[in-house]
């Protein structure tokens, strides 16, 4: 048979068209580019060859070098020292000789790889042929002297029949060997062609077909890792970084508004299920992982994993550290990583692991766990697992917002891609590191690389490598550069709803910002939070910290126009009120025009002089002011015989009662009763009082009275009694008193009646307010024709208010 076997050499070299011979001595690398050998399923251009004294090696890795697997072809016994390598084109077709010799050589052949080993007398002591079949190859050996045995290795764990050292022994006469070195390789392990074998350390069978593909059919399901003994456990992660959702079996699905979704339901923990939220960070269109929810079989008990390592259970903080507490039979610890919750069931444990930016769910047990939510079925719409009691109203619309023109998509791809290199390929046997790239440029393509997010998902991936399968994955901080970004980025820092933790411009430390939406509100209009609440004897404007701290500005510098009248903070919200009211003790400025009284304060950074040499806030300067319209006061009419009449005013800021009464006495203790006889000439005292009103800030002036004979107080018939708040120099019988000191004021006057007429008379009274400003609201009659005051502290309203008081005789 040998001796067939170098007959059909000899016709191959014969009938070949030879290409430029490469020769070598000691050791070379030879270029076989134009005769490539797929070697066990891998393809290679360049042979390396290498003698000692009694040994000849044809490697395809690299030179020989024993303990080192560098698929060798190795040769030992022998005596030669030097060799040549010529490239032979020959087509070999199927059914040749060859073909026949070895069955599962399925390809034509191409060409040969001829290497004749010589001595020094250039005596021809043996010759490798190496034969290209297209995606499969064959090793002839022709043996003259020498070389007693062959080793044929591959670089790889081998699976199946003895392949990795098939031994031939020779004798001294001329004597061949032709072998197929056709293979698949997968994970590692090589297999030879046109076999099916069970491997139990992958928990799998695999085909080699003849065309050098392998496939593997795996005894576990998807959410399980073979043990490396044939048997199956479970062992799966799920990863939640950005808006990705990482499942069991490695698929994606990304969240793109800002509601709670279900992340798993085993079965086996009745009434269990981990929720988490997303918020927006920076852009309103992109979404962030904000916190997870695990809800309990208990009713209403629920603890929440929150940014900054913070857990609550149901709205209660639990102190946590790295000694596990066992809060309604869910361990929780917490350390420098983030916050662990376990829990277990019949068969399995769940761990859930946190830290305010990345969340990974590790199962682990023996199998059959029934599971349900975004983690474990990704054909499920969103709408199907999304968790109404933990999404906000709205948290559904979804926005647009103008592309970052600063964004490099091509370097951000690259920069993801590290996840493909070393030293993260140490995991890749374990975890597929696509997800985790797709992820990574689907956030970093359209959002900022701030806040510790460019390297986020390095973190999650290597994380959740240690978590599953317990590899480390080492050294990829430094090489990344990464350092900078401590596991812990916002550990203990609390930030409100419509605040997350984030770096700080150019400086690397963190701070609460402001979310896009909740900021939106404001910016348009360069407000720095809500408008002015008016009330009606005080004021007070709020203010985001997050909207101040954005340009710079720090709350607990700034002051209302009485530096000790500073902000207070809303330790759960975060946001700041500054207050004042009619004390007038901040500072504040009580204004009139003709239409309007006006309060009005200044918030403003503190005096430089306290701050020594140098100051770091900018100069801040923020006017706010209540306005306040005068009351409605609509016509009241009483006859002389009653005793009083009330009205309740509401009108703008200002809520109060409005009555009038009229008097036999000047000290008014008797009010006339509907039983009086009010006589002609008679001295009546009638007083306008109200109530509801602060009379530190504002009085109430009687600017005009008169008589008419008529309800209306436009009757052509009149008679004045006050004009200009003084009274009537031509009537005696009229007095006016504390009239602009108070909140009330009486006059008095002489009954009469019109001459000509019967009937009634009917009193007309005009009152105004005025903001009190020393004396300047008293009328001032020195002057019978007129009262002189400021008509700035002077309110004028557009609807004069009028009391009718009437008498019949």
């Amino acid at each position: 048979m040998y001796c067939f076997l170098l007959y059909l050499a000899v016709l191959s070299i014969l009938a070949g068209t030879a290409a430029t011979s490469q020769t070598f001595t000691s050791s070379g690398e030879m270029n076989i580019s134009s005769c490539p050998i797929t070697y066990y399923g891998q393809k290679y251009d360049k042979v390396y060859v290498a003698f000692n004294e009694s040994r000849f090696a044809v490697c395809f890795k690299g030179l020989y070098k024993p303990g080192i697997k560098n698929d060798c072809i190795v040769m030992s016994g022998g005596t030669a020292d030097r060799g040549d390598l010529a490239i032979l084109t020959k087509e070999i077709p199927t059914g040749s000789g060859v073909h026949k010799l070895l069955p599962n050589l399925q390809n034509a052949g191409k060409c040969v790889n001829i290497i004749p080993l010589k001595d020094s007398q250039q005596s021809e002591i043996e010759q490798v042929e190496l034969g290209n079949f297209g995606t499969q190859a064959i090793l002839a050996i022709k043996t003259y002297s020498g070389y007693t045995h062959v080793d044929v290795e591959a670089d790889a764990q081998v699976n199946g029949l003895t392949v990795s050292k098939q031994k031939f022994q020779t004798a001294e006469t001329s004597k061949g060997v032709i072998t197929d070195v056709s293979g698949c390789r997968l994970s590692g392990v090589v297999y030879k062609t046109n076999t099916t074998v069970r491997d139990p350390n992958t928990c799998s069978t695999v085909t080699c077909n003849v065309s050098g593909m392998a496939s593997a059919v795996s005894d576990c399901n998807p959410m399980e890792r073979c043990q490396g003994n044939g048997s199956c456990v479970l062992n799966t992660i799920c990863t939640v970084t950005g808006s990705t959702v990482i499942n069991f079996v490695g698929r994606i699905q990304s969240v793109p508004d800002r509601c709670g979704y279900s992340l798993m339901r085993p079965s086996s923990i009745p009434g269990f299920k981990v929720s988490a939220v997303f918020q927006e960070r920076r852009r309103k269109d992109v979404s962030f992982l904000d916190r997870v929810i695990l809800q309990l079989d208990r009713p209403g008990v629920r603890i929440t994993l929150e940014q900054g390592g913070r857990v609550q259970l149901n709205d209660t903080v639990v102190m946590l550290n790295a000694t596990a507490q066992v809060v309604h039979g869910v361990e929780l610890s917490k350390d420098q990583t983030g916050v662990t919750a376990k829990i277990s069931g019949s068969n399995y444990t769940v761990s859930v692991l946190f830290d305010g930016s990345i969340a990974l769910i590790h199962m682990a047990g023996s199998s059959g766990a029934q599971v349900h939510g975004l983690c474990v079925d990704s054909s499920r719409t969103l709408s199907e697992e999304k968790v109404s009691e933990h999404s906000a109203s709205g948290c559904e619309i979804q926005y647009d917002d103008t592309a970052d023109s600063t964004i490099d998509c091509n370097t951000t791809t690259e920069w993801c891609n590290l996840l493909k290199q070393a030293p993260f390929t140490a995991c890749s046997m374990h975890i597929d590191p696509q997800p985790f790239i797709t992820a990574c440029t689907q956030t970093l393509c359209k959002y900022p690389a701030v806040d510790g997010l460019k390297c986020q998902f390095l973190e999650a991936y290597a994380r959740a490598c240690r978590h599953h399968s317990n590899v480390t994955v080492e050294g990829w901080r430094s090489k990344t550069s990464c350092s900078a970004f401590p596991q812990g980025f916002c550990q203990d820092r609390f930030c409100s709803a419509h605040e997350f933790c984030g770096e700080k411009s150019n400086s690397g430390e963190t701070r609460c910002l402001c979310r896009a939406i909740f900021a939106s509100r404001y910016k348009s209009t360069g407000a720095f939070g809500e408008p002015t609440v008016c009330g009606q004897t005080s004021a007070s404007v709020t203010l985001a910290k997050c909207l101040l701290e954005e340009k710079g500005i720090d709350y607990s510098v700034l002051h209302l126009n009485n530096q000790t009248c500073t902000a207070e903070m809303d330790n759960l919200t975060h946001m700041v009120t500054f207050s004042f009211d009619s004390s007038n003790t901040c500072g504040t400025v009580v204004m009139a025009n003709n239409s309007q009284i006006i309060y009005r304060n200044t918030i403003m950074t503190q005096n430089s002089s306290m701050f020594g040499l140098i100051n770091r806030h900018g100069p801040v300067h923020i006017d706010f002011s209540c306005f306040y319209s005068q009351p409605d006061v609509k016509s009241l009419a009483i006859k002389v015989k009653q005793s009083s009449v009330f009205r309740q005013i509401t009108s703008g800021g200002w809520s109060y009662n409005l009555s009038m009464a009229a008097y036999t006495s000047p000290d008014r203790m008797q009010a006339i009763q509907s039983s009086s006889d009010i006589q002609l000439d008679e001295k009546i005292w009638v007083e306008l009082r109200t109530d509801g009103l602060d009379e530190k800030m504002v009085v109430v002036v009687t600017d005009s009275c008169w008589a008419t004979d008529q309800p209306s107080p436009s009757g052509s018939l009149r008679y004045n009694l006050i004009i200009n708040g003084c009274p009537n120099p031509v009537d005696q019988t009229v007095k006016v008193e504390g009239n602009g000191l108070g909140t009330s004021n009486f006059f008095s006057f002489n009954t009469f009646q019109f001459s000509g007429k019967t009937g009634d008379v009917y009193l007309h009274c005009r009152v105004e307010l005025c903001v009190r400003q020393g004396i300047t609201c008293t009328p001032r009659c020195s002057q019978a024709e007129r009262r002189r005051r400021s008509a700035s502290s002077k309110y004028e309203d557009e609807n004069p208010a009028f009391i009718n008081l009437s008498w019949t005789y």
